[in-house]
This record gives structure tokens, sequence and C-alpha cells, in this order.
């Protein structure tokens, strides 16, 4: 991830007067042209583009002698892997520089192969029972033969001929298609956070050295890029502070109307997992971010890339002023091919926002012919709209657009015989489409992505990072915002918070949070959740002691208390753990009210205390008169009764508590997918390497361990908890995990028969099916939900709660975590 940098000395012959002057660069690596201090081109072979263009004709009064620096990357524009394209980077790759020239370029040969290019793909593209692929065909055939190569002076003729056939218009009826400028950059993936910077301003810079030599061009920047601008804000950020500059270009032609940013949020995050309020704080940064840059917000959400889309976020966008939203990864579906691409996405509230995916199926169009008419073709919604979106432009690691993606349009703008194709922007888009809607269909509850499915599992201590972030974050404003209504004096930390809060939804990006990244990035991500750990914990610690200095401060002759605080909207009654002599720990039984305090003198004693006991079998039974439970020696529960309904919650003959392996090797995508048949390859986890034991026996707290054996060399240990008055029991598990291409689920078979399984989702909750009957249920084997999942019928269920994991799912009868 070094750069090396090169000063380049050059000297234009006098002789080229009048000619087009460029300088020539060719390397495996991205680069940056320098003139006078500030980046002018991105430069990159795998982008097309390796030149920069000195003069479009040269003066005499242009300076001939000029100096350059190239700033080289070693790495290119899909990161510093060997032999895949999501291959880890190789330290061992070098970056050779291949080309370094000053070139006379000839445009009028330049623009014959354009013409060219397009009618050929008019011939071959058309089909034979359209008369104007033939008409084509004996254009090019006729250019050909008026064309003599080593005489300029007869291309204008041949450039007249294809002219012709360009300027035949369309007809009303025919299909336009509102082409964009496009540049998906992700914030971290393949190459780490402070790549993507310099990826911003390569390809940003380019966008703004195409938006000079032609006015019509729009940007949209969705992750910081230019054209027709769909931006993040984060990648604004970025650039903001490090290229200046560039920034100031920027605004330049977001106020001409061209860079437009788009997007709403501050980055574009994972559509599944992060929780309801890390969403609202995306849209809140976001949005507020761009009406303080550039004076206005986003009304479209831009989200092309991630993988799946809560049934939440139509809400969230209402309430943040945007109506409309973009995607396209659903086309990505590896079982079913979503009914629509234009339609009405309606959330669990009812609330609605018009949707639209562009029916190339792609963000990273380079202008063909083939691409168009695949949009045409492939509309799913004809007949009810007759406009779609065309995004273009080098994507994923940056690039951009080209000026040769621009020369083919303006020849394709309104040819007969082919969709009409506009330079854009997303409102006038949007607002064709929304004058269009009324024969729409509506698509109501989640977008679900059958693929990808591993993301929701793959790097655990991420998302254990992320739900402990999203807690102290939480729990440091509540306390925060208690201790500035009490205490004048107290200062409510808001910009050490929006620091905080960006940290997080940085590595909320959907590159980072799902675990689909190289292993530079994770070490950055985790140790932002430390940052924000320690932060959290001093700014929870000053709000405390503002907040409850009275408290904390013993009276002379007062009994020795503990206080506990309740960050949380309902009384809670608990068991907890204080600090004791000597720094042990002693259990005490509390009440604390809803988002409030207890000072803890005498702790409450339980109706009726935790006992636990051991059978001559080896296995051990729990009580607290709440619950009863029945652990065999690999603790697995046989036997789990609410004491009240004398119902037992596990089947008769069957396991709760289950750990089971299975093989993990999906087709290409390692660190995202998990494929359906690894349900065939089921192997419980038997191999005990400590029975069953007490570790507590009973009192306010009863509590077993055990360790197990998991595949050739993993050991799981596992404490599982009954606190006294508790309807729940807890299970704290360990693995030291040294397997390579396996999945480790627990399962719970529960005896509750049900046709849908409830999840939680960001502020709220979703059904979805036990069974497999038709293709889209058996699509979603494994699917994602936060905190919770539950299995009930009338009067009766059982729910599985987690603190740090994501990946789920209910089959039948059994509940799964994935760990």
């Amino acid at each position: 991830w070094e750069t090396c940098w090169f000063k380049v000395e050059l000297s234009i012959p006098a002789t080229w007067a009048g000619r087009e002057v460029h300088f020539i660069w060719e390397s495996d690596g991205e680069g940056m042209v320098w003139r006078d201090a500030q980046p002018v081109q991105g430069l990159t072979k795998e982008g097309e583009k390796t030149s920069y263009i000195l003069t479009s004709s040269l003066k005499e009064s242009e300076p001939h002698s000029l100096t350059l620096y190239v700033e080289l990357a070693c790495n290119g524009l899909f990161g510093a892997g060997k032999g895949s394209m999501i291959a880890p980077p190789d330290p061992d790759r070098r970056v050779t520089l291949n080309k370094a020239e000053l070139v006379v370029f000839n445009r009028d040969v330049y623009e014959l192969l354009v013409d060219l290019e397009i009618l050929l793909d008019m011939a071959q593209l058309l089909g034979e029972e359209n008369q104007r692929s033939f008409q084509a065909l004996y254009t090019a055939n006729q250019m050909v033969n008026v064309c003599d190569v080593t005489d300029p002076s007869t291309f204008p003729a041949a450039r007249d001929l294809a002219a012709a056939i360009f300027s035949q218009r369309n007809g009303e009826s025919q299909h336009t298609i509102h082409a964009m400028g496009h540049c998906h950059i992700d914030s971290a993936w393949l190459w780490p956070y402070e790549e993507t910077i310099r990826k911003c301003a390569r390809s940003w810079v380019t966008v703004v050295r195409l938006m000079e030599h032609n006015p019509e061009f729009t940007f949209a920047c969705s992750q910081l890029r230019l054209t027709s601008v769909l931006w993040q804000a984060q990648q604004f950020e970025w650039v903001r502070s490090w290229y200046p500059g560039l920034y100031a270009q920027i605004q330049e032609f977001v106020a001409k109307g061209q860079f437009i940013p788009v997007g709403g949020t501050w980055v574009e995050m994972d559509g599944n997992l992060p929780s309801g309020e890390s969403m609202v704080r995306q849209f809140l940064q976001g949005q507020r971010f761009f009406q303080e840059q550039f004076g206005r917000i986003c009304s479209e959400f831009w989200l092309p890339d991630t993988f799946g889309y809560s049934a939440q976020l139509p809400q969230l966008m209402r309430g943040c002023g945007i109506q409309r939203f973009l995607t396209q990864k659903l086309s990505w579906n590896l079982v079913n091919v979503f009914p629509h691409h234009t339609f009405f996405w309606e959330g669990i509230d009812g609330s609605q926002v018009l949707t639209h995916f562009p029916p190339g199926d792609s963000y990273g169009m380079h202008g063909r012919l083939e691409e168009m008419l695949k949009t045409v073709k492939n509309n799913k919604d004809k007949g009810c709209v007759n406009h779609s979106a065309f995004l273009f432009g080098f994507g994923d690691g940056g690039g951009g657009p080209t000026q040769k993606m621009l020369d083919r349009m303006k020849r394709m703008s309104d040819t007969d015989g082919l969709p009409r194709v506009k330079i854009s922007t997303p409102n006038q888009l949007f607002s064709v489409l929304e004058k269009e809607s009324s024969q729409l269909c509506t698509w109501v509850g989640e977008l679900f992505l059958e693929l990808h499915n591993g993301t929701y599992t793959t790097q655990a201590q991420i998302k254990k990072g992320n739900r402990e972030c999203e807690r102290i974050l939480h729990d440091v404003e509540v306390l925060s915002t208690l201790a500035m209504a009490q205490d004048s004096m107290f200062q409510y930390p808001a910009s050490q918070l929006q620091w905080l809060w960006r940290l997080l939804l940085l590595n909320q990006f959907h590159d980072v949070l799902p675990g689909s990244c190289i292993q530079l990035v994770v070490e950055d991500a985790l140790q932002y959740y430390t940052e924000i750990r320690k932060t959290g914990a001093q700014l929870q610690e000053e709000a405390v002691q503002s907040l409850c200095r009275d408290l904390l401060q013993r009276k002379a002759g007062s009994t020795e208390s503990i206080l506990v605080l309740n960050t949380l909207p309902w009384e809670r009654t608990e068991v907890i753990s204080r600090p004791g002599p000597g720094g042990t720990g002693i259990l005490a039984l509390v009440t604390v009210p809803s988002m409030g305090y207890a000072l803890v003198r005498e702790p409450l004693l339980p109706p009726q205390p935790v006992s636990v006991r051991k059978r001559e079998d080896g296995s051990i039974y729990m009580e607290n008169g709440v619950l009863a439970v029945c652990l065999d020696m690999m603790g697995r529960l046989t036997s789990l009764r609410l004491l009240d309904s004398e119902r037992s919650s596990v089947p008769g003959g069957c396991y709760a508590n289950q750990f089971a392996l299975f093989d993990d090797v999906p087709l290409y995508w390692d660190a995202w997918d998990v494929m359906d048949y690894h349900l065939e390859t089921r192997k419980p986890v038997t191999t005990l390497l400590k029975p069953l034991e007490i570790t507590l026996a009973g009192g306010l707290q009863g509590s077993v361990r055990f360790s197990l054996q998991v595949g050739k060399s993993s050991i799981l240990t596992q404490e599982i908890t009954l606190d006294a008055m508790c309807p729940y029991l807890r299970f704290l598990t360990q693995v030291e995990w040294k397997e390579a291409h396996k999945f480790l689920k627990v399962e719970f078979p529960v005896q509750v028969r049900s046709m849908n399984a409830t999840y939680e989702i960001q502020f709220g909750h979703l059904q979805r099916p036990t069974h497999w009957n038709t293709s889209w249920d058996w699509a979603r084997f494994e699917v994602w939900a936060h905190k919770w999942l539950d299995l009930s019928e009338h009067n009766f269920g059982v729910a599985l709660l987690n603190d740090c994991k994501y990946g789920a799912s209910a089959h039948r009868n059994v509940l799964s975590l994935s760990l």
C-alpha cells in the first residue's frame, strides 16, 4: 500500500503546434498526475485511463516545457491480490511501469473508430429481422471504402456517412434511458480505508476533467465520486480534508448541477445488520453533511451494492426526507428473479418509497450499445413506465466514467432503432417515474438478497464490536441527557459523541460490518471499536458522576450501598455482581426502575432460591421457581419447562443447545457465502473434553460448565446460568476457533408448531416462513436477525436471544443461531 513518486520533465516540440498533445502513462498500479501542487488526473490501466491531456491544440503562448509529478500506488483497481479478484494482498507483488510517453493524439482517427464501433454493434446486435442492422452494416462498409488510412483528408467524408445514420430520429414512444456517470468506490474492501481516500481523489479529479470538456455531463456520487454525482458523506469529508483544492472544484460543479450528491447516509452501510438507531444516525450524519456543505439534503437513497435491505428502511427513509430509492443488488439473486425494476416498496409500518433497479442490472456500465439494448429488453415493467436508469463508469475500486463512454452515448442520443439515451440526473429520472407511477406494483416487506448469507456471521469480532458499541453509545447518550437535565453545569459531549458515532458508522460500511474485507481492514475496524469502548466508558463515567454526585458521596453513619443504573425503558429485577472484599464479586438481587437508579443496601431475597443438583446419570437439574431445566453430561437440554404451564419446551428424544458443524465450501465468494448444500453436511458436536459440572450450587444463581472439541482442533467452553426469578436461561459461550471452511451453529428444537417464526429487525420485527414450500421460502435457508428470534403458537412460545450474533434460521421447529 506504499506509493512511489516520479518527477516527469516534459518538453513539447514546437513542430507540434496546433496538435492535441497527451502524456501517456501505463502501469500496473493506480496513479495520480500532479501539476502545480494540485491533483489533475487519475490514471489506471484497468479503468481505461492512461493519458493526461496537456493541450487540445498547442498554441505558441502555452508552455512547451513543464514538470509533472506522478504518484504511483503499489496496488491496482482491485487491491493487491494475486490470481483471483478476491485473493488477499500478495506481499511479494511488484508493480511495473510499462510506458511513459509524450504523444500527439489524432482526434479524427479516434472519432472514426467510435463511429465504426457503434455501427458494427448495431449490425450485430439488432438482428437480421431489423432493417436498421443492415443499414448500419452497409454504412460501415461504405466508410471503409471511402476512407484511406494514409490520407486524413478522406476521414470527414467517412464520418459524414456515420452521421447520416446517427441523425435519423426516433419515434415518441421509444424507451428513454437516463444515463448518469457513476463511480462506486468501496470505502474499504480489498484495500484499507486510507487507500480509499486516494481512490476517491483519483476518480473524482478525472470526473472534474471530464466535466470541463463535457458541460452536459452529470455524475452521481454515492461514496465520494464525481459526475452527476452520487456521494457518501464520509468520502466527501475525506476529500475535503486531504485534497482541499479538488474539493473546491467539486463544489463549483455541484453548484452547476453536474456533480450531484446522492445517497443521504454517512457511508453506504450494510442494509441488514446495523441497529435502528445506527441507521437513523447514518441518515442524520449524511443529510446534515450535505445540508451544511451543499445547501440541500438528498431526496434519493442510493445503496446499489449491499447484501439485502431491511423492511424497516422505507419508514426510516421517509422520516429523513427521502421518498426515492435506487439499488441493483437483487439482480444477484441466486434462486429467484426479482419481478420488478420500478415499483413501490412498502415497509413494516406501511410507509412507501418509489424504488428503481436499473434494468441493465449493473452500476458499472461502459456506454456500449449491447448494454443499452439489455436495459430495454430486461425491463420488467414495460407498459407501466418508459424510462430507466443507466449508471456508467468503472466501479467498486473506483475509476469512474471515461470520455469514450460519453462519446458512445452521444451517438445514441436519439438514433432511429435504438433506445433514446440522455445524460440525466437522479431527480430528472425519478420525477418522470413519479408521473408514470399510477400502474406500478407494490412490494411489501424486506428485499432479501438470495446470496451472501455468510456475511451475517463472518468475522465474529466485528459483529460483537458493532453490537457492543451501539449499546455503549446508547447508554452514554441516555446518561448524558439525564445529567444535562439535572445539572446546568454539565456539558453534553456532543462533539465527542459525533466523532464516536462516525467511527461506528464508518465500520458499518457494506464490506466491513459483513466481514467481506481483507485482514488489514479488520484490524482497522477492531481498533476503532477499541477507541469507542475506551472513550465511551470515560464519557459514561463523567455523566454518572454528574448525575449521581450526591448519591455517590457516602454520608457519615450511613449504611454502605451500591448504585445501580438502568438505561432501558422498563423496570428490571435481576441478579447482579457487585464488588466485594478483595475484589471478589458478591451477588445481589435488585430491582431498578425504568431509565432510573436504585441504591442497594440490603439485597432482595428471592421468593424461591435457585436449586442445582446432580443426578446419578451425570445429568444436572436446575430450578428457580419459574423455569426447570435438565441438562445431560454434554450440556444439552433434555427438558426446559415453564413451571406455570407444566409444558416442556424440548420435544421428547431431542436435544436443545446442540452444537453442529457444517462444511462451508461456497461456489466462489468465500467470506460472503454459505450455500444451501452445506445443510447436507451436518455433524453434531459430540466430542466431550470436560463433562458437565456444577460451578455455582444455587441461591441467587446456579451455573454449570462443560467443554467440547469442535472439528479437528477447536475448543468450545460454555457456562449455563440460571438466576433467581429469571424467566430465561443464559449461555456464555467461548470458542477457540481454528477450523477452516467450517460453519458452527447451535440448535434448539422446540415443542412449538407455527408456519412462521418472528425475528427482531430495526425498531420492529418480521415474520418469515418455517417451511420451504416455494423457492422463495427455501432460498431463505439462512437469514439475519438482531437480538432475538421467536417461535410461538397461541399462548406458548420459545425465544432465542443473543448479544453479538446476526445469522439465524428457523426451519420447522428448530431454532438455530450461527456462531
